[in-house]
């Protein structure tokens, strides 16, 4: 095997494949980087199992020749050393290896040498049926992970809302994230001829939006019994997914609003932003909220140490009773009002400590629950 690469190529997609290398892992197979080079381009995989990503490299990119293969094999080499050689080198880089797995990596006057491990010991990927997929373009695939993944659960006691719960039917995907005191939900059209519903870990799908973030085409999803993959033109991330029932929800949404008003979506922002200053004293981080006068909104929060802060705000438009006094967790309502795009937002009220709804108004694809907290 013999290619010679662009050197700020190669350091990148060696940096991307990384992020699924583990050093810790207890075969030592796994904590390097698999590298294939066929006549038109070059593949890197990187894995610990749980979460696989592979790299493609062209020949060419943008019209300029980034990658020369001279003769086609594959090796893998520990990604440790790979990633910190390839990160010092000054120029274009001329890798090449033997037949007994030791790697030549040249670059000017450079020279350097490296035991890898025989390809054929790396696990083999999960197969995909290239038939049946959904289609999505990246930057609402993005969108709609990061209007959902915040609302995942921080434990492992419940690992089913450690991730994402992605339903697939009839063209249409739903997203939902829950850790049973907040809840996102987000919904999308689609160009889909799979159905189905997959519990996918929340690490995974932030690592997903980093690695596609400069995509600007479509993503195809593909399913197998364990894993699900997110392919692109150029990267592909398979991940492992969880085991288990995800909670039904259909049930949760309130439907018997004491209290409906309408705010500004930035200025209640701004406003939570600032009473959480005085609010982590508190186990929840409470934010106090309260109907002033029927046409304000006073939001508190009071540190017995430290000391108070308060502001009103005004209602757009409010519905039903007027009399309300509520606590909820100041981070859990910033998470939320930071991922909604749209300038109003309604809030809806059904008790003091029945869970709140935010939707953002004309847009009715996804919404927010949030339960209150005791404020003693």
């Amino acid at each position: 095997m013999e290619f010679i690469i662009d050197n700020k190529c190669f350091n990148k997609a060696i940096s991307e494949v990384s992020k699924a290398v583990s050093l810790k892992t207890p075969f030592p197979i796994l904590s390097g980087i698999k590298i294939i080079a066929n006549s038109n381009c070059l593949v890197l995989v990187g894995s610990n199992s749980d979460i696989v990503i592979e790299k493609v490299i062209p020949l060419t990119i943008d019209g300029v020749k980034v990658l020369e293969v001279y003769n086609a094999g594959s090796v893998v080499i520990p990604a440790k050393y790979l990633s910190e050689i390839v990160k010092k080198l000054p120029g274009e880089i001329h890798l090449k290896v033997n037949e007994k797995q030791l790697v030549t990596i040249k670059s000017d006057e450079i020279v350097t040498k490296v035991y890898g491990f025989n390809a054929e010991e790396y696990p083999s990927l999960p197969q995909i049926d290239e038939a049946k997929y959904i289609k999505i373009p990246s930057v609402e695939l993005i969108e709609i992970i990061k209007q959902t993944v915040f609302a995942v659960s921080k434990s492992e006691s419940k690992p089913v809302l450690t991730g994402v719960n992605m339903s697939f039917k009839d063209n249409h995907l739903s997203c939902v994230a829950t850790n049973s005191h907040r809840l996102a939900l987000r919904e999308l059209a689609i160009e889909s001829n799979l159905s189905g519903s997959f519990i996918v870990p929340s690490t995974s799908l932030n690592e997903l939006i980093k690695l596609i973030d400069k995509e600007t085409g479509a993503i195809h999803i593909f399913v197998t019994d364990s894993y699900i993959v997110f392919k692109s033109n150029t990267i592909s991330l398979f991940s492992r997914l969880i085991d288990g029932n995800y909670p039904n929800i259909s049930g949760l949404l309130p439907n018997d609003s004491k209290t409906i008003i309408t705010l500004n979506t930035n200025l209640l922002l701004k406003g939570i932003d600032r009473a959480c200053l005085f609010a982590s004293e508190w186990k929840n981080n409470n934010i106090h909220l309260e109907i002033k006068n029927d046409t304000k909104i006073r939001i508190s929060s009071n540190s017995s140490e430290i000391g108070k802060i308060e502001e009103t705000q005004n209602i757009k438009t409010i519905n039903g009773e007027t009399d309300l006094s509520i606590s909820l967790d100041g981070s859990f309502l910033m998470d939320a009002l930071k991922v909604i795009k749209e300038e109003e937002i309604r809030i809806s009220f059904g008790g003091s400590m029945r869970p709140v709804l935010i939707e953002p108004i004309d847009n009715s694809s996804y919404f927010h629950l949030i339960s209150p907290v005791r404020s003693y």
